[in-house]
């Protein structure tokens, strides 16, 4: 990437025109080389006005992350992390695995400003423009191995559920395995990627999204019903302070989760159950569907669905799970 394409899209965070001629006196290059980077940030899916006599802008005011304001909103938890924020990477969960995989530390958590190619679940791409989400990824080793940490996704859907209640959005609910929904809709996403052997010890490379201020040409991508933050909070919601919320109520569940497994949280989750006792349909890997009534959630994390076969036991691994009306 162009060198100087952040510092002058955080030149532009303010959403007002900035010229040519003054981007490139504060920068000391010239107007070729600010018009080089910022179609670089346009090649990136970052939106640009460019008006002659006027200059740049970006479409609105936006909240680039700031370190500082991150560790300042995680409390004393924040000496548990090792914090990582990136202007632009392609896939935090990715890049994470890769450094995982190399030794990184425990409480590693990787953020980006941008992210190109973010990872949803069942191959699925997440639709992150500047600004528009919050896109990180944390690593949490644990002494067990893989095969005990069944319910792990739905024990992080706990800690966004908790840090959305302190900024009062009351309203989200929880949709197994691992989405967070307001009306119905989603507003944030969980991808969790394993290493280590079924027994232990393991790594989770935990990839969380959620949408901040969601523009139409980003909704008209994504391939379900989305909400934003913006749309559910009168706040207004510093990316920063969001971030370290969230990170202090992950190192409290996911200490609670090593300790007690997910049957330690299995009543806190049921509170916030947005489908318990509807009629579902659930797309399997093997391309059938079943529908049945969610009777419930299991100790182990898993799905107990009332079907025409009798109560039947889902994992969440590849399958989709929607409402019937």
């Amino acid at each position: 990437m162009n060198n100087l394409t952040f510092p002058i899209l955080r030149l532009l965070a303010d959403g007002r025109f900035h010229s040519g001629e003054a981007i490139a006196q504060h920068f000391n290059v010239s107007r070729t080389t600010v018009w080089s980077a910022l179609q670089e940030a346009t090649a990136l899916g970052v939106e640009i006005f460019s008006v002659r006599g006027r200059g740049y802008k970006l479409p609105e005011a936006i909240t680039l992350l700031d370190r500082d304001a991150v560790l300042t909103a995680i409390g004393k938890e924040r000496a548990w992390f090792n914090l990582e924020l990136h202007d632009q990477l392609e896939s935090t969960n990715s890049y994470l695995m890769k450094q995982a995989s190399s030794g990184a530390a425990h409480a590693t958590c990787v953020a980006a400003s941008l992210q190109t190619r973010g990872k949803g679940r069942r191959g699925r791409a997440w639709q992150a423009g500047l600004g528009s989400s919050l896109t990180f990824s944390l690593l949490w080793r644990f002494q067990v191995g893989a095969s005990a940490l069944s319910g792990l996704s739905l024990a992080v859907g706990i800690a966004i559920i908790r840090a959305l209640h302190s900024l009062n959005v009351d309203a989200a609910k929880l949709k197994w395995p691992n989405d967070v929904l307001v009306n119905q809709e989603k507003l944030a996403g969980i991808l969790i990627e394993l290493q280590g052997d079924m027994e232990g010890p393991s790594a989770a490379v935990i990839g969380i999204g959620i949408n901040l201020r969601l523009p139409e040409n980003l909704k008209q991508h994504i391939d379900q019903a989305a909400i934003d933050l913006e749309t559910v909070t009168s706040q207004p919601i510093n990316p920063s302070e969001f971030l370290g919320l969230l990170l202090k109520n992950l190192a409290n569940v996911l200490s609670e989760f090593e300790n007690g497994g997910f049957e330690s949280l299995r009543e806190e989750w049921m509170q916030h159950h947005a489908y318990q006792g509807q009629t579902v349909q659930l797309s399997l890997p093997d391309g059938r569907e079943i529908e049945g009534v969610v009777n419930n959630i299991a100790v182990d994390g898993v799905l107990l669905v009332d079907t025409a076969a009798g109560t039947q036991r889902f994992s969440a691994g590849e399958i989709s799970l929607r409402g019937v009306l």
